[in-house]
């Protein structure tokens, strides 16, 4: 695929072997708190992301804690994973629960026709699920089948899961080995309505959805978030109608944007790409920020108490899958380039955390942008992206500082396919923690100069800035089973603290997390 991009920079930028960016840390000014959840991660059965990813079963030979991959368990036990979303995706409604219930060995086989047409023995169900989700202390995120379901099947599935009194649902779970109900946070009513979970109009989905939030009912010592299925991308729209027609109903509306940066049937290589197309797609990346500002003017005039949060419940990048896997399963590999789509997606939920309260990255293993690879073998490998996922785990529930930010700019011209975009060449974000301290994110896009940044914190007290750089010599490369330690978080102690002033010469291609005392 060629793609005809001219890159543009400010003369400054051109003249020096470094760049200046300056900042100032509106310290007194924050008032919303990061919510956890913005951290969330989105296990789909699809490919291996479920089978040989979580779940290899109590007889494999691969180490395994009651059937879930050792390995992958303790991976996702460090990176303080806030919520789960299951079963889907597109998978979701065509997924009937019940099949996945009682013993394994009497459990009805599956044939995903979203993802590849591969056939599944049920092995992972509800227990298998829910169970994970109390061992790894996240909260759960089911999101139900209304495209091929019905409201009594998604009504009997909450029964099942949350009731703890003597309904017919809560006996049959106890027959299968589970006494105690679980907590259920999130529910998601159908997902992509407008695609593959039914194709629907949001005037009629939104009828659909009255009906079903009507009928999937809170059990005592358990409250659902209900969440509608939302928009994709650029339907307005679609936000629009749902704000009219569901109001209050909802506790959430869903929003789906993904960095894809190709066209006629090719999305571009993970890991072979030009320095025109990663500067095109960090321009993509960041383009969810205006999306999401389109869609929270829309919500904002129905409710303009952000009653209704917008959970980003599937982002990320979408490449071509690697060569020689299996169609249909998604399976890409993971550079530095992606590296920096996290970080900077991170940092507009950020900027947005007063009505954004959740967001799952697609998918949690060996699927699109995960955080983890694995292999038949027993091999694993933490991706780029895990990397930023575990530095950036203080900002979980810190509370944001808006930062103003003067840096310069690159732009990516495109073509028809893909218009010009404008990329700022420093991205920052900043939180208070709960014990007074500061953390602080930079991320310096520029592929060959050093940023030299420098954030004024004003009257703060602050005397030492320390914490961890990831970067790498090249921005497509990545870490694979021969090679797992290719990108990894090392040491930064290059930040210097003088008179509430952070001065930091940032690498190219590079973030760093910095926690502020």
């Amino acid at each position: 695929m060629k793609k005809l991009f001219i890159i543009t920079a400010l003369i400054a930028f051109s003249c020096s072997s470094y760049a200046k960016t300056t900042a100032t840390v509106k310290v007194n000014e924050g008032t919303d708190k990061i919510s956890k959840d913005i951290y969330g991660q989105f296990a789909e059965h699809l490919g291996s992301c479920i089978y040989g990813g979580l779940w290899v079963g109590e007889n494999s030979s691969i180490p395994n804690i009651n059937g879930y991959r050792k390995d992958v368990f303790e991976a996702l036990k460090n990176l303080q994973v806030p919520v789960l979303r299951w079963p889907g995706g597109c998978f979701a409604d065509q997924y009937h629960w019940k099949d996945g219930i009682g013993p394994k060995d009497q459990r009805p086989s599956l044939r995903n026709n979203n993802w590849g047409g591969t056939t599944e023995d049920n092995s992972f169900g509800t227990h298998e699920f829910l169970n994970l989700c109390e061992m790894l202390g996240c909260d759960a995120y089911i999101s139900g089948n209304v495209g091929s379901g019905s409201v009594e099947e998604l009504s009997q599935w909450i029964e099942y899961m949350t009731c703890e009194d003597g309904a017919p649902m809560a006996k049959l779970r106890k027959e299968n080995g589970r006494d105690k109900a679980w907590k259920v946070k999130y529910l998601g009513i159908g997902n992509e309505a407008w695609g593959c979970g039914g194709n629907m109009r949001p005037e009629y989905y939104a009828d659909i959805y009255r009906k079903y939030a009507t009928y999937c009912h809170n059990y005592p010592y358990n409250h659902l978030v209900k969440v509608a299925s939302g928009a994709s991308d650029y339907d307005y729209n679609w936000t629009q109608v749902m704000m009219d027609r569901i109001g209050f109903q909802a506790n959430g509306l869903s929003l789906h944007y993904y960095t894809v940066t190709g066209w006629n049937g090719s999305k571009g290589s993970a890991t072979k790409f030009t320095d025109d197309d990663y500067y095109w797609t960090m321009g993509k990346c960041l383009e969810i920020e205006d999306v999401i500002k389109k869609h929270c003017d829309i919500m904002d005039k129905k409710d303009p108490k952000k009653r209704i949060a917008l959970m980003v419940d599937e982002w990320g990048t979408w490449w071509d899958e690697e060569p020689g896997t299996v169609p249909g399963h998604l399976y890409q590999q993971n550079s530095m380039r992606d590296a920096m789509v996290a970080a900077l997606s991170l940092n507009v939920f950020h900027r947005h955390t007063d009505r954004i309260k959740m967001a799952n990255i697609a998918q949690v293993v060996n699927v699109l942008q995960s955080m983890i690879l694995t292999d038949q073998q027993g091999r694993m490998v933490l991706t780029p992206t895990y990397h930023v996922f575990e530095m950036y785990k203080d900002f979980q529930e810190a509370t944001f500082i808006p930062t103003d930010i003067q840096t310069e700019t690159i732009k990516a011209r495109g073509d028809s396919h893909n218009p010009e975009r404008t990329v700022p060449m420093v991205s920052t974000s900043a939180a208070k923690k709960a014990d007074g301290s500061y953390v602080l994110s930079i991320t310096n896009v520029s592929l060959d100069k050093e940023e030299e940044v420098e954030l004024n914190f004003g009257e703060a007290k602050i005397a030492k800035a320390e914490g961890r750089i990831l970067t790498a010599k090249n921005v497509s490369d990545f870490n694979d089973f021969d090679h797992p330690q290719v990108i990894t978080p090392t040491p930064f102690k290059g930040a210097k603290v003088a008179k509430g002033v952070v001065k930091v010469k940032v690498p190219a291609k590079s973030i760093i997390v910095l926690n502020i005392k």
